[in-house]
């Protein structure tokens, strides 16, 4: 027995149907005590005696009676356990004093099954329709808000509609939300797993350590759009940069109709301006669109310069290579436009040579500062030893002359 409960606890903690399983212990052990109180039946009728009143099992000793037998013995005193169990009664009434006081107890025995199965069920349904009863309770207030507020019937369906979109396609779980009970080690490592392969994508960050890349993943935030939404619109300031997990997205010209481009699964868009460059380099550049609903991660800058803190020379990097971008594109401001240009003039190797060479650069500048410090530090030392001996030669001058 003791093992039995091991192995339910074990189960119910990695099963994938909890509540299929729960359904399943509680039928069992209502199952077990019906098999229970049949045997105590059958062992009374025999104390009592096999067919000695209309209420114990019936006498089977002719091996031809229809009462012989394991298994009619077996399936009577299983019928009359569960009718009495179940307190549907239509068995035999009891003759006997011991007789009536099994029965009473039998009943008594019922009725506390039958609460412990509508409560055992009643919470496993409970349980199941949990995700639907909050979601619907969200939506319900969200409802109440717009007409309080007479908010447009337009844009009342539109949400209405995007809250139907969550929960048809299992998008009404939250991963933060989910994920928080965690502690951080497991949480970074469940989110590297889901999201890393989608953020190594993004160009700038294909060559970033991978300690940056994973402070980052925990950064990721879901955000899902309605059919016609504008994510990004040109002009604006960036604030947060995309990777589309799911959907399709179009790049529109400022008439709205022009498709310049088409975004699907895996692109990404916005980098550029969340590194906080210089001149136009912070505002978004094109105008795009969701074209049904679309499932998108978003970095925001904020979080992006936060992790960037910690890897300075990533930081450098990547404002190198959005430089870069910025200058082929004719979109930079035009001093560090100038600058840029003219390190591309010089023939400048590749961003991550440049990263190098400024290191060297910093090590060679570094080492001459110690130096520098080195040559000060004997000179005072050289400074403070001849005047110990000046001092030394008095003192012993004094001690001859006395």
């Amino acid at each position: 027995m003791h093992k039995i409960f091991q192995f339910f606890a074990a189960t119910e903690s990695r099963t994938n149907f909890p509540n299929v399983f729960r359904l399943v212990i509680v039928v069992q052990w209502i199952l077990l005590f019906i098999h229970w109180n049949a045997c105590f039946f059958f062992l009374l009728s025999e104390q009592i005696g096999f067919g000695s009143d209309d209420w114990v099992y019936p006498n089977h000793t002719n091996p031809h009676s229809p009462w012989a037998g394991l298994s009619r013995q077996y399936i009577y005193s299983l019928w009359w356990s569960t009718l009495t169990l179940t307190t549907i009664g239509e068995v035999p009434a009891p003759v006997q004093d011991v007789e009536y006081v099994v029965v009473i107890v039998d009943f008594l025995v019922g009725v506390l099954i039958f609460a412990t199965i509508v409560g055992n069920v009643g919470g496993i349904v409970t349980n199941i329709n949990a995700a639907r009863t909050e979601f619907q309770t969200k939506l319900d207030g969200i409802k109440r808000y717009m007409q309080y507020r007479k908010v447009d019937k337009e844009l009342q369906g539109r949400v209405i509609k995007w809250f139907d979109y969550l929960w048809v396609n299992n998008r009404a779980i939250y991963e933060k939300d989910i994920l928080e009970a965690l502690p951080n080690k497991l949480r970074a490592e469940i989110a590297i797993h889901v999201h890393f392969a989608t953020l190594k994508r993004v160009q700038i960050f294909e060559e970033c350590e991978a300690g940056l890349l994973e402070e980052l993943v925990l950064k990721l935030r879901p955000q899902v759009f309605s059919p016609g939404d504008y994510i990004c619109r040109k002009g604006d300031i960036g604030k947060e940069m995309y990777i589309v997990k799911h959907g399709k997205l179009e790049v529109v010209a400022d008439d709205g109709i022009t498709i310049l481009a088409t975004l699907t699964d895996g692109s990404y868009f916005g980098e550029i301006s969340v590194l906080n460059l210089g001149g136009s380099g912070n505002r978004r550049t094109a105008n795009v669109r969701s074209v049904g609903y679309s499932e998108l991660f978003g970095l925001s800058k904020d979080d992006l310069l936060d992790a960037l803190r910690e890897y300075p020379e990533a930081k450098a990097l990547l404002e190198e290579k959005g430089r870069m971008t910025l200058v082929r594109d004719g979109t930079l401001d035009e001093a560090t436009r100038l600058m840029a240009e003219e390190r591309l003039g010089m023939g400048q190797p590749p961003l991550p040579v440049l990263g190098m060479e400024r290191r060297v650069d910093q090590l060679e500048a570094n080492l001459e500062r110690l130096q520098s410090r080195f040559t000060r530090l004997y000179n005072e030392y050289d400074s403070s030893l001849r005047k110990l001996k000046q001092r030394i030669t008095a003192l012993e001058r004094e001690q001859k002359e006395q």
